[in-house]
């Protein structure tokens, strides 16, 4: 039985010389992030990474820190909505409106798209925001605005109006 063994160990290492495994194992400490360009846009169309700016406004129930109403808020949304598709600086809007305001940048995200890999820190996965986030911000084109709905699943905090950057 011995034997056996030897000679069929002796026969896998014999049929396997001269030939070269296709993937070689990853180098010690290498991440499965894979090297190399992205592709600019995914299965169904959309882009596989985007940059977004967005004006969140909330009210009393979704940002602790607001005294608005919902009716209050979703005017508002639509003034800053409206201002901004005239032309008005969408940057000073956000600085000066925005309930996401947690840092000078906070409002300015790159959104990674579902089933691409992160390449920096600074990138969201588009499961990562909530969904209106992401549905709005990957149909838009570069420079173009829209709307999230509130809504209690898709955009809980309240409207965000958002405009596409790169």
């Amino acid at each position: 039985m011995k034997h056996l063994t030897v000679l069929a160990l002796s026969l896998a290492l014999l049929s396997a010389c001269g030939k070269q495994d296709a993937t070689p194992p990853p180098a010690p400490g290498s991440s499965d992030t894979p090297s190399g360009p992205r592709p600019e846009k995914i299965a169904n169309g959309e882009p596989a990474v985007i940059t977004v700016e967005h004006v969140l406004i909330g009210f009393k129930e979704t940002m602790p820190k607001s005294n608005r109403t919902k009716d209050e808020a979703r005017k508002l949304a639509y003034e800053v909505l409206n201002r901004a598709k005239s032309g008005e600086d969408f940057t000073k809007l956000r600085k000066e409106l925005s309930d996401d305001n947690a840092t000078p940048d906070a409002g300015v995200y790159t959104l990674v798209n579902n089933g691409v890999a992160k390449q920096g820190s600074g990138e969201y996965e588009r499961t990562g925001m909530v969904p209106a986030f992401g549905d709005v911000g990957f149909v838009l084109n570069v420079t173009e605005i829209g709307l999230a709905e509130h809504d209690s699943q898709k955009s809980p905090y309240g409207w965000h109006i958002i405009k596409r950057i790169k």
